[in-house]
């Protein structure tokens, strides 16, 4: 059967999506990927709505470095926690592709073993 022009062809490094293990692996890996964005994407927005906007009255009342707390996360904070949140994803991330990475291999090995 030709390959068309928009399908990649099948390579040996491909998993097989049809396998159960596989597919229970991607779906984990998924499911984590999302709680992993879900979590740092709450984390920003208490950051910078919260803490810059709603909860700024409150916050005013504390000084930091000099600064109206409020003041200081709608400034500065709001922005410093998203670059954090950014090198927190990537990290998390890594270790996350990494983990599955190394789950495929293992299913991989097993496969062969078992002869599929």
């Amino acid at each position: 059967m030709p390959i068309q022009d928009n399908e990649t062809p099948p390579s040996s490094d491909s998993p097989d999506l049809h396998d159960p293990k596989i597919a229970a692996s991607l779906k984990r890996y998924w499911r984590t990927n999302i709680k992993i964005t879900a979590v740092l994407l709450t984390i920003w927005a208490i950051a910078g709505l919260g803490c810059g906007i709603l909860f700024a009255d409150s916050l005013n009342e504390i000084q930091f470095a000099g600064f109206r707390l409020g003041f200081w996360f709608a400034q500065q904070g709001s922005i410093i926690i998203f670059v954090l949140l950014v090198l927190a994803y990537a990290i998390l991330m890594n270790k996350l592709d990494k983990k599955h990475h190394d789950e495929l291999q293992a299913i991989k090995k097993e496969n062969v073993k078992e002869g599929k």
